[in-house]
């Protein structure tokens, strides 16, 4: 039985989009921030969290923020062989989720593990056994978007009130949005 469970980070506009032409539609400095704190923070010092995308979300990342540092980035992809000539050294890259969760199980340096994206990925991380949490920021204005966030089954997960996100609406310019926490029943 696999330990790594999987927590799901996000942020969706009202229609569910998540971003456009490889792009996010929306420039949130302070979402952004708390993404960052949420994937990199960990209560033991001598640990590091891994981050699990398909190849798709890799490749949207700014070349200069790749890979995206303090976090083991792990790529999801069917073409291994060519993507690992293509990243650079220490991205570990594999077919899919339960390559990837293998993996972080085969190692003792991993405390918390975040799948970032893009829409299938979140999909298969939705309908593991190991997922645990899905961590939405809910945008309150409609943005075009190409690529949504996967529906979230009521049934299986349920909206929680943690004291580690902010309860609060927040505000950025004219977007508001809210930190929310879906559980896993």
């Amino acid at each position: 039985m696999s330990r790594t469970q999987l927590n799901l980070i996000a942020a969706a506009c009202e229609n569910m989009g998540i971003g456009i032409n490889g792009t996010l539609p929306w420039k949130l400095k302070k979402e952004m921030a708390y993404f960052t704190t949420m994937t990199t923070s960990v209560s033991d010092k001598k640990k590091v969290n891994a981050v699990i995308m398909g190849r798709r979300t890799w490749d949207c990342i700014p070349i200069k923020y790749r890979p995206l540092s303090n976090r083991i980035n792990i790529v999801l992809t069917h073409n291994v062989d060519y993507v690992k000539k293509q990243v650079p050294e220490g991205v570990i890259v594999v077919p899919g989720l339960d390559e990837a969760i293998d993996h972080i199980d085969s190692r003792s340096d991993i405390e918390s593990t975040w799948v970032i994206g893009g829409s299938s990925i979140y999909k298969a991380a939705m309908e593991h056994p190991n997922c645990g949490k899905i961590y939405l920021t809910e945008i309150q204005k409609s943005f075009d978007c190409d690529t949504f966030f996967p529906d979230i089954n009521k049934q299986r997960f349920h909206l929680v009130n943690e004291e580690e996100v902010p309860g609060e609406k927040q505000s950025e310019g004219d977007i508001n949005y809210y930190y929310r926490i879906y559980k896993r029943l």
